[in-house]
C-alpha cells in the first residue's frame, strides 16, 4: 500500500492552520502542526520552528511532503519587511531540498486599489507599505514556479469571517462581538461600498481540494467566496437580524482611525489599508468554483455559524 503523503502546516495555530487542520483531521491525513510552541493539538504530531531559520524550517520539512504556509505575523511593517522576505526563502529552499510541495495562503494586498473585480490576472500594483512586501515574496515563490525549482501554488482569499476568527477578522470584533455585548456594531471608512468576504471554514476545504489535485499546482488560486458581494450596512443588517437586536451602527471615518494610531500603533497600521474600505472590494473566485464544482457558502449560512459558534464559545 503506499504510503499517505504528510501534510505539514507551517504556522500551525492561527485561524487558517485551525481549519485546515480540521479538514485534514476529518479525511484520516497525517498531519504535521509547526509553530513557535510546538503546542500539542488532540493528539497530533507538532514540531517547533522559527520560520526565520532556515535550518529550523528545513528540519521539519519532510521529504515529499504537501506543505502549506499559513503564518501570520504581527501587523507591523517593519515585521514584515523584516521577517516575509526571510520566511517565504527558507520555506522555498526547504520544499525545495526535501522535494516537498507547497501552497502558500496569500491575501489580495499586492493588487492595490482595483477597479473592478479582483482576478487571478490581475496584475501587482500595491499602494501600501505592507502590499509591496506581499507582492515581492510572492513575486519570489512565482519565479521559482516559473523557472521549474519548485511544485507549488498560491491561493488567495478575501478578508474573511466565521467561525474561530474572534482575534483575527474585523466584522467578528467590530459588528459580532459589539452587537452581542449590547454595544453599536462598527464599519470601517463606507459602510454602502461593497466588500467580498471568504468564509473561513470555505478556505480549509478549498486549500485541502487544491493539494489533493495534481493538476492544480503551479498556479494562482483565488478561494471560494460568496458573490455578489455584501455592504458592510448589509453585513450589520444580517448579524442584527439573527441575533435579535437592532442594526445600530457607527463609521470610523480615516481621520478618527489615524488619531487613534498616535495612541495605538496596531490601528494606526490599519491606516494604510483605508482603501479597501473606501472603495468597492470585489473577489472573484469562479475559476476555483468551476474547477471544484464549489459552491461558497452564502453570507446568510455563514453568518449564522459564526454567531452559533460565538454563542457556543461565551457559554463554555
Amino acid at each position: 500500500m503506499e504510503e499517505k503523503v504528510k501534510h505539514i502546516i507551517l504556522g500551525a495555530g492561527g485561524v487558517i492552520g485551525n481549519v485546515l487542520t480540521k479538514e485534514l483531521s476529518v479525511n484520516n491525513e497525517k498531519i504535521k502542526l509547526v509553530s513557535r510552541s510546538a503546542k500539542t493539538f488532540n493528539g497530533i504530531e507538532t514540531a517547533k520552528a522559527d520560520l526565520t531559520k532556515y535550518d529550523e524550517v528545513k528540519t521539519v520539512i519532510e521529504e515529499s511532503s504537501t506543505v502549506y504556509l499559513t503564518a501570520g505575523l504581527a501587523y507591523d511593517i517593519k515585521v514584515w519587511r523584516t521577517d516575509w522576505p526571510k520566511i517565504m526563502r527558507n520555506t522555498i529552499d526547504a520544499c525545495k531540498a526535501k522535494n516537498a510541495s507547497l501552497i502558500f495562503f496569500d491575501n489580495v494586498y499586492s493588487y492595490g486599489k482595483v477597479t473592478g473585480a479582483m482576478t487571478e490576472e490581475t496584475p501587482f500594483n500595491p499602494c501600501s507599505k505592507k502590499g509591496e512586501v506581499r507582492a515581492k515574496i510572492a513575486e519570489d515563490l512565482l519565479a521559482e514556479i516559473k523557472s521549474n525549482n519548485l511544485k507549488a501554488s498560491i491561493a488567495r482569499a478575501a478578508d474573511f469571517y466565521g467561525p474561530y476568527s474572534e482575534k483575527s477578522s474585523v466584522p467578528f470584533i467590530l459588528v459580532i462581538s459589539n452587537l452581542a455585548k449590547g454595544k453599536k456594531a462598527q464599519w470601517i471608512s463606507n459602510a454602502e461600498t461593497k466588500h467580498s468576504f471568504t468564509y473561513i471554514p470555505d478556505c480549509g476545504k478549498a486549500l485541502y481540494l487544491l493539494a489533493k489535485a495534481d493538476d492544480s499546482y503551479n498556479q494562482v488560486w483565488h478561494l471560494p467566496t460568496a458573490h455578489p458581494p455584501i455592504t458592510g450596512e448589509e453585513f450589520i443588517r444580517l448579524v442584527a437580524e439573527r441575533m435579535g437586536v437592532r442594526a445600530n451602527y457607527n463609521v470610523l471615518k480615516g481621520w478618527m482611525i489615524k488619531l487613534a494610531g498616535i495612541f495605538n500603533t496596531q490601528i494606526g497600521e490599519l491606516y494604510e489599508m483605508l482603501y479597501q474600505n473606501k472603495f468597492d472590494y470585489i473577489f472573484d473566485s469562479s475559476k476555483f468554483e468551476k474547477k471544484f464544482n464549489f459552491i461558497p457558502t452564502p453570507y446568510e449560512s455563514g453568518i449564522d455559524e459564526t454567531i452559533k459558534e460565538f454563542r457556543r464559545t461565551v457559554n463554555n
